[in-house]
């Protein structure tokens, strides 16, 4: 039997040295993970007592397609209280994720044969949905000086259909500020550009609060997820804000791409949008294990980083100690006993001299991390 021209996508390589690393403990090896952007932590206790209560008061069956009205009233309301945007709950669609999130997108927004800008390095997963939907990805390779986020003479001449930024960003955790933001806006608008914003790292931040784009503008689609900030990622609960004007577009789709997100992660999501002490709890942790990889990296050798202002992540080049990230990835987890991603899946051109480390777990798995890192880079010099 064929395959389609568009199901040939690049393989999400986190996943493939995931599976190296499960493979590696089952044999009994005790493997610290920095490889994949997950937090250590699960779903805020009252979701989970809230889901507890509900399976045994109902029947959880179909919602609506974009979502218990509750839900999307809650998450408007989470606007207000973290960027002062009065938002309509209408615009709000719950999604399967965030995953979801930008099947949805893409698929409402572009035609087949579109251009659509990403910042490279970026999420790899923008690129492949995008192949996988015969859209056409534009890899905007970002400079350093502008801390690997995209400006508008990245993209100037391009002639692109849509334009797709996150902040904070992953894998670099940089954020755009509100200027920045507004460039990239007011750029992408003035080539007729659709403008979307991953948002799903927000509340996941050190020193600034991060910027949303709809405090600049309503003529954008902005998605979210309850995987990150919330501790939820297995849930595959997320969310969309859409323009007044899109929202049933959205909604045929989803009613037909996907019925409805799963309801008990809908209710699970809805009761863990108040657990500010056990959320917040969490971010303390990423503080802390943020101080760590910035002393502790550069003091095991790597030493060409960009501190990042959000999510959990550091990106290194290490391009003078390898052309082959992905090697290099296998033999620290191989010697070294520690999982980290190599730069090819967020960047196919320069990521072949570049490393990804998460700092999402407990800060015991970051500090004996750390030490397998710096006594690797003392045995290999």
């Amino acid at each position: 039997m064929r395959n389609s021209a568009r199901s040939q996508v690049d393989p999400f390589i986190v996943m493939d040295v995931m599976d190296a690393a499960r493979q590696a403990e089952e044999a009994g090896r005790r493997i610290i993970h920095m490889e994949v952007g997950q937090p250590g932590t699960g779903a805020p206790k009252d979701a989970m007592r809230a889901l507890g209560a509900a399976l045994g008061a109902q029947p959880l069956g179909y919602t609506v397609a974009l979502g218990l009205p509750a839900l999307r009233r809650r998450i408007a309301r989470l606007y207000g209280d973290w960027y002062n945007v009065d938002l309509d709950p209408g615009r709000v669609v719950v999604t399967s994720g965030s995953s979801a999130g930008f099947l949805l997108a893409f698929t409402a927004l572009f035609d087949t044969g579109d251009r659509v800008g990403i910042g490279a390095p970026g999420y790899p997963s923008y690129r492949q949905i995008l192949r996988a939907l015969d859209l056409v990805p534009v890899d905007l390779p970002s400079a350093p000086e502008n801390r690997l986020q995209p400006v508008p003479a990245d993209f100037a001449g391009l002639d692109l259909a849509g334009l797709m930024v996150a902040s904070p960003a992953n894998p670099t955790g940089t954020m755009l500020d509100r200027a920045a933001m507004g460039a990239l806006i007011d750029a992408a608008a003035g080539q007729g550009a659709s403008f979307i914003s991953d948002e799903i790292y927000h509340g996941i931040e050190y020193e600034a609060k991060a910027v949303s784009a709809l405090e600049l503008t309503d003529d954008c689609y902005v998605i979210n997820s309850f995987s990150k900030y919330f501790s939820m990622t297995g849930w595959r609960i997320g969310w969309m804000v859409v323009p007044e004007d899109h929202v049933r577009v959205l909604e045929r789709i989803a009613q037909n791409m996907f019925i409805c997100a799963p309801h008990a992660s809908q209710v699970a999501a809805l009761a863990a949008m108040d657990c500010d002490a056990e959320l917040t709890a969490n971010l303390d942790v990423y503080k802390a294990n943020r101080a760590r990889m910035l002393e502790g990296l550069p003091r095991a050798g790597f030493t060409k980083i960009a501190p990042p202002d959000g999510a959990f992540y550091v990106y290194a080049d290490v391009s003078d100690l390898t052309d082959d990230s992905r090697a290099f990835a296998a033999e620290i987890l191989d010697k070294a006993g520690v999982a980290v991603t190599p730069g090819l899946d967020f960047d196919p051109v320069r990521g072949h001299g570049t490393l990804r480390f998460s700092y999402a777990r407990s800060t015991g798995d970051i500090e004996e991390g750390l030490a397998r890192l710096a006594r690797f880079m003392a045995e290999r010099s």
